[in-house]
């Protein structure tokens, strides 16, 4: 190890009772990985854009002691708040291949027990293309009498896409529009689902008869091409699925078929286009011949459309017979389709029941299971299946309505979330157009327990009894049959018999009349239901919690630069300090990193209290390297849980004094002033030698403040290409504070019609960066340069941050100069006539006449304080 002598130093605790040293969490998000874009929407609400797949990586920076624990939630949206139940627990939350699912609000909650959580939010906005659907439907209306049939065809066009998708209609390569072509519509219906698109090709014309492409695309944003599809307008056609259906007199509301009453039989196929089905009806293989008792009907509104019904008015004996229904398509594939219908007095309505001991299915998670129900009628209908009692829930083969010509409903593979009950009922096609017949089947669906604590550490004073308990958390069935305890593997005695009035019991408890040495290690319950197990397992032992370090320590680093050796002021409090016996001392163990060699010290402690602050200070730690700090509790019982950090050279600091401490810009290092990266635009140096001789005119400082043309100040150039609402932002180097006050004095210059803001922020440190605005003027203030006094009071190490914001127009440059950062409050003292002052938070320039200086100056200065 290269720390040859490594002088630990005298433990110098802070007496801080109670919980004093304590802070609450604070959070902060800050995003990493592959955004599209990050921006501030109208209502100041951060919006994380990214594309469909690409990673998405959120960090919630937290401060606060002890170190608070970082929970991250979503919803679904925007208007909700409330924590989904899976959460992931860490600083950094990171989703591959992220979905379009996964978008919405996400939540970073960080919690430590002090005070109330700290909850910060970011809308991550996923963008997606799919693939776009086309539907064609045609229809064909008479015009004129008979002369002659207008065909219209519409071609729908449905796509799914983040952010809205642009459509473009192609015939061939030429591109389509309302303007150019009196036979083309294209409009965006009402009620659908998805973003839609509708060509309507009006009467069809014979070069209406080719590729159509829709094209859609949402303008490349993240990178994202376009996708089109392309359908092909022929003569063609199809048909299929043909169905009947037997309706029985509905006027008199009767569901038997019976002499008297008038009875209809319906025939359908899918085809298209819909409207070039015909359909021929027979009677015992014989042509049906119509008559006033016999009707062939044709567009049924209670039927779907195109549909041809046969009517038979005030049905008799002779009726009774075989009917057949042939639908042809000219020039189709599949010439006709036929479906036939047996009509006697055999035909009867359908009935549904459940077979006996079939009511309640019971099986095991991961395996097959049946639903039956029986189906009697002539003609014997299909089997319609779908679930009851869970609200839209879909069936597992993923579809709401499933149907089985056996009655008969299979599962693969059961789980837990099929439980429940499914309705059986008859299908309306294929046998008798009435009220549908249904009846219902349990499922019931066992699995193995789940059990709480899945896992727990009870910690403990010697001689102190302890209760282990283990509760069913759910699981089918809902009773616990057998419970088991074993310590450090081996078998344990039962636990006192469960009364018989409580054999359905939920949990099973170990009562251990004292935490000794023998009695400290591992314990688990296995608890059984008729399925399976499910174990509950304690960590009991007397040994202390781990120690808290102390992250938010203001510079706890201290360099020697004549030695090349640095110190640390290691802090830290004890967690729960009076749950076991009390710390007598700690084992610090400090370890350069990719060393093996580790200096090891012990350090004796009085009664350690919570909340109390403990420090111990680690010198000739070597320049620049980095250490592993390992502190480890002790009590009578012995070792408690061990805590680590990692220690970190950084360059020293600067620390403002009460001298002059004014940054004039003449240098090109600016005083260490640094062009933020993920502004922007930058600041620019200058002086009235350097300018652009054709700038804009009416806006900048001619000069410095020193009104020289050598002196160099800091501008924003807000020509092209700079946009309303750009920032820039000047950082200065670390500050570290060694004074609860400071105050930030500096010129500036604010002259133009489209002048935009000057804010000044203040970066805090402690952990990660945290901006927050000290002072903020917007608008012109004339051609002069105005000074500015911000008080600022940093809890830690430090920076301030110019930001420069661009105005409406190009007439808005902005400049500051004799940056001036002391200790102690803001000066109240009479100023320079000739320099006008700003004072901090009024926005509003004051330049008293020079007329008033003297006792008048000072009233008026009063006055504005």
């Amino acid at each position: 190890m290269e720390v040859t002598c490594l002088l630990l130093l005298a433990l110098i605790p802070f007496h801080c009772r109670g919980q004093g040293v304590y802070a609450p969490a604070q959070a902060q998000i800050v995003h990493a990985g592959q955004a599209c874009v990050v921006k501030e929407d109208n209502i100041s609400e951060r919006v994380y854009t990214i594309r469909e797949g690409d990673t998405l990586v959120l960090q919630c920076l937290v401060t606060g002691h002890p170190r608070p624990q970082v929970r991250w939630t979503k919803t679904a949206g925007s208007a909700s708040d409330k924590f989904q139940e899976t959460s992931v627990f860490n600083e950094t939350l990171r989703i591959e291949r992220i979905a379009r699912t996964q978008g919405g609000r996400y939540y970073c909650k960080a919690e430590n027990g002090v005070g109330v959580p700290a909850i910060k939010s970011i809308r991550v906005d996923v963008q997606y293309l799919d693939e776009p659907v086309l539907t064609v439907h045609q229809t064909v209306s008479d015009v004129r009498g008979n002369f002659y049939q207008e065909k219209t065809v519409f071609l729908r066009c449905t796509v799914n896409s983040n952010p809205p998708a642009r459509f473009i209609w192609k015939r061939g390569s030429d591109t389509l529009s309302h303007s150019q072509d009196n036979g083309v519509d294209i409009y965006e219906p009402l009620y659908t689902q998805g973003e839609t698109k509708v060509l309507k090709l009006k009467n069809l014309r014979p070069q209406d008869y080719a590729s159509y492409t829709c094209q859609v695309s949402v303008r490349n944003v993240c990178g994202i091409p376009d996708k089109a599809i392309t359908f092909r307008l022929t003569n063609t056609t199809a048909m299929k699925n043909a169905t009947f259906q037997i309706t029985p007199d509905v006027i008199k509301e009767s569901e038997n078929i019976q002499l008297g009453q008038d009875l209809k039989l319906s025939c359908h196929v899918d085809a298209v286009p819909q409207e070039k089905v015909t359909y021929q009806w027979f009677k015992n293989g014989k042509p049906a011949r119509m008559s006033k008792r016999l009707l062939v009907t044709r567009n049924d509104p209670e039927l779907p459309a195109v549909t041809s019904s046969l009517e038979l008015i005030d049905l008799h004996f002779s009726d009774y017979g075989t009917y057949l229904c042939v639908a042809s398509f000219p020039g189709a594939p599949v010439p006709d389709l036929s479906v036939e219908v047996n009509i006697s007095s055999e035909t009867v309505p359908p009935t549904i029941s459940v077979p006996k001991g079939r009511a309640i299915v019971t099986v095991r998670e991961g395996s097959p299971a049946e639903l039956q129900c029986e189906v009697r009628g002539k003609p014997r209908p299909p089997v319609l299946w779908s679930r009851v009692d869970k609200e839209a829930a879909l069936l597992p083969s993923g579809l709401p309505l499933e149907e089985t010509l056996d009655g008969k409903l299979r599962l693969e593979r059961v789980s837990r979330d099929m439980s429940g009950t499914y309705r059986c009922q008859t299908a309306r096609y294929n046998g008798f157009n009435v009220r549908p017949r249904e009846a219902q089947v349990q499922l019931n669906v066992q699995f193995p327990p789940e059990v709480e604590p899945s896992s727990q550490e009870v910690r403990q004073a010697l001689g102190r009894p302890v209760l282990l308990r283990c509760s069913l958390l759910r699981g089918s069935p809902q009773r616990i049959t057998s419970a088991v305890w074993r310590f450090k593997g081996q078998l344990l005695p039962p636990p006192p018999a469960v009364p018989a009035a409580a054999e359905a019991s939920d949990h099973s408890e170990l009562r251990l009349d004292a935490v000794t040495r023998d009695s400290s290690g591992s314990y688990e319950c296995s608890v059984s239901n008729d399925v399976g197990s499910a174990a509950c397992l304690f960590q009991v032992s007397a040994k202390a919690y781990s120690p808290e370090f102390y992250f938010d320590t203001p510079n706890p680093t201290r360099s020697h630069k004549l030695s090349k050796n640095y110190s640390y002021v290691l802090q830290w409090t004890q967690r729960e300090p009076d749950a076991v016996d009390p710390v007598l001392n700690y084992r610090l163990s400090v370890r350069q990193l990719n060393q093996h060699n580790a200096m090891v010290k012990a350090i004796p402690v009085r009664r350690v209290e919570k909340g109390q602050l403990l420090e111990y200070i680690l010198t000739d730690l070597r320049v620049p390297h980095s250490y592993e700090v390992r502190l480890t509790p002790y009590t009578t019982f012995g070792a408690g849980d061990m805590a680590s950090r990692i220690i970190h050279y950084t360059e020293p600091i600067n620390t403002p004094s009460l001298s002059d401490n004014t940054c004039h810009f003449e240098d090109e290092k600016i005083c260490g002033y640094t062009q933020d990266l993920t502004d922007n635009f930058d600041w620019t140096r200058q002086n009235a030698l350097t300018q652009n001789p054709k700038r804009s005119p009416n806006t900048g400082p001619p000069t410095d403040i020193s009104g020289t043309p050598e002196g160099y100040y800091m501008f924003i150039e807000t020509s092209r290409p700079r946009e309303l609402g750009d920032r820039a932002r000047l950082v200065s180097p670390l500050y570290n504070a060694s004074a609860k006050f400071y105050c930030v004095s500096f010129f500036y210059h604010m002259y133009g019609k489209h002048i935009g803001s000057l804010n000044l922020l203040v970066r805090s440190r402690n952990k990660g960066a945290l901006d927050t605005h000290a002072w903020s003027l917007s608008g012109n203030k004339g051609n002069v340069w105005q000074q500015a006094h911000v008080p600022i009071n940093p809890s830690g190490p430090f920076q301030i941050i110019f930001e420069g914001v661009r105005g409406s127009g190009y007439l808005g440059d902005i400049a500051i100069d004799d940056v001036t950062l002391k200790k102690g409050e803001c000066p109240r003292k009479q100023m320079d006539p000739n320099k006008v002052v700003v004072m901090p938070g009024s926005g509003v320039p004051r330049q008293p006449h020079p007329q008033l200086w003297g006792p008048m100056a000072v009233f008026l200065l009063a006055l504005q304080r």
